[in-house]
């Protein structure tokens, strides 16, 4: 990366935080901010002419590119683009089979490492991003995996920045011929703020040194490293503590009283009893595209064969066309998960969330899903320990659009 788009990049990051800072000023003109997103597009106009003149293309006076370079550069000049390379993935496999730390991972794309208190540092520790393409490849299997992560909201903005809500869910609002919509005054409540926690998923060296090539190094390294992520995640945010990781649905005392609802065993299997606790204390403007959230025994035990006054199915299993059966109730589709995320009600103790019945996009991940592959030496048990790191956070953004179902006790 040239030095001339590093202090472009310093520029945008400047003008980006201007413009957060004003957003939550309740006294902040709209020329204010108008100016501010102006000079955001600029430099990200700039950012991008940058890049071009770096990857040695040539532009004649009025600012049109021209024919393409007579010498065109071996590699591929960029953070990204150096990341998806063979010669950078190569030296990333030599550095997780043998420890071997070469050239280009002693460049600028290194990063810094977050260590656990008992984790002894020493100069042998090292760190390195996860290539690009390996990295796509982890994201896909997460979200094809991981039904709760795949469900909710995806956000990469900076830790510590209080974010207005109305910014990550914008409303409209009908406007006349020559009225422009009123800003939207933002209370202090209506803020949250992501931090910087730290996902780690400790790999074994001997497994990882019997991949010999390449593609099969690949491939194993994607298997566990989503493996990992992906029950990690889901698991948080369900129900993840808010200290050192994500604050999970279950945990968030946002969510109105009304809408944590509690469910005796005869309850649970009264359809009339799941109408009025549970359909009907779901606002109206949240039930699109709702789901359900349960644990597969509890499904299968409870809700597919549950019949209403009529006598008419309301758990349904539907066996279409696409990836077997599909499984619904009430009109609803139910989401299965393991028993050790929602609790099998078989299983549950009195009081434990059984259920939840929610659009999982009113919940947000925010992370840049940038994977680090770290290697440190731990001298108190003499080992040498891989593991990916991922900084991550996550918050519900709109607590009316939770309906919490837990187990009551027998009557």
């Amino acid at each position: 990366m040239s030095k001339e788009l590093r202090a472009l990049f310093d520029k945008l990051r400047t003008a980006q935080d201007k413009a957060q800072n004003l957003m939550v000023k309740d006294d902040a003109t709209e020329e204010e901010i108008n100016n501010a997103s102006k000079d955001i597009d600029i430099i990200n106009a700039k950012i991008k002419a940058q890049k071009a003149l770096d990857a040695g293309k040539q532009f004649n006076n009025e600012g049109n590119q021209a024919t393409e370079p007579l010498n065109k550069p071996k590699r591929k000049v960029g953070f990204e683009d150096t990341l998806s390379s063979l010669e950078y993935r190569e030296a990333f496999k030599n550095f997780c089979v043998n420890g071997e730390v070469t050239p280009i991972l002693q460049n600028e794309f290194t990063r810094p490492i977050i260590k656990n208190a008992d984790t002894v540092t020493t100069t042998g520790d090292a760190s390195a991003v996860i290539p690009t393409t390996i990295l796509e490849e982890v994201i896909k299997k997460v979200e094809s995996y991981g039904q709760i992560y795949a469900a909710v909201r995806k956000l990469a903005i900076k830790g510590g920045i209080q974010v207005p809500i109305l910014t990550l869910k914008p409303t409209a609002s009908w406007i006349g011929e020559t009225t422009p919509s009123d800003r939207q005054k933002i209370q202090i409540n209506q803020n949250i703020s992501f931090s910087y926690y730290g996902l780690e998923c400790k790999i074994s060296t001997s497994l990882l040194a019997d991949t010999v090539t390449l593609q099969i190094f690949e491939t194993t390294l994607v298997s566990l490293l989503a493996e990992a992520f992906v029950k990690a995640l889901d698991t948080a945010i369900v129900k993840g503590t808010g200290t050192g990781q994500p604050l999970g649905i279950v945990n968030d005392t946002r969510i109105p009283a009304g809408q944590i609802v509690t469910l005796n065993p005869t309850e649970f299997t009264e359809w009339t009893s799941w109408k009025k606790k549970v359909f009907a204390n779901m606002p109206l403007a949240y039930t699109g595209g709702a789901s359900f959230y349960m644990a597969h025994g509890t499904f299968e035990g409870y809700i597919d064969g549950m019949v209403d006054t009529n006598g008419q199915p309301v758990g349904r299993v539907n066996y279409g066309i696409t990836n077997g059966p599909q499984e619904s109730f009430g009109g609803k589709t139910v989401v299965q998960v393991e028993d050790d995320i929602i609790a099998n009600y078989d299983n549950a103790a009195d009081g434990d969330v059984v259920g939840i019945f929610a659009n999982l996009n009113n919940y947000a991940i925010n992370s840049n899903m940038q994977l680090t592959m770290v290697r440190y030496t731990d001298h108190d048990k003499n080992e040498i320990v891989d593991k990916g790191i991922l900084i991550a956070d996550g918050k519900i953004l709109d607590p009316n659009g939770f309906v919490i179902i837990k187990k009551g006790v027998t009557v």
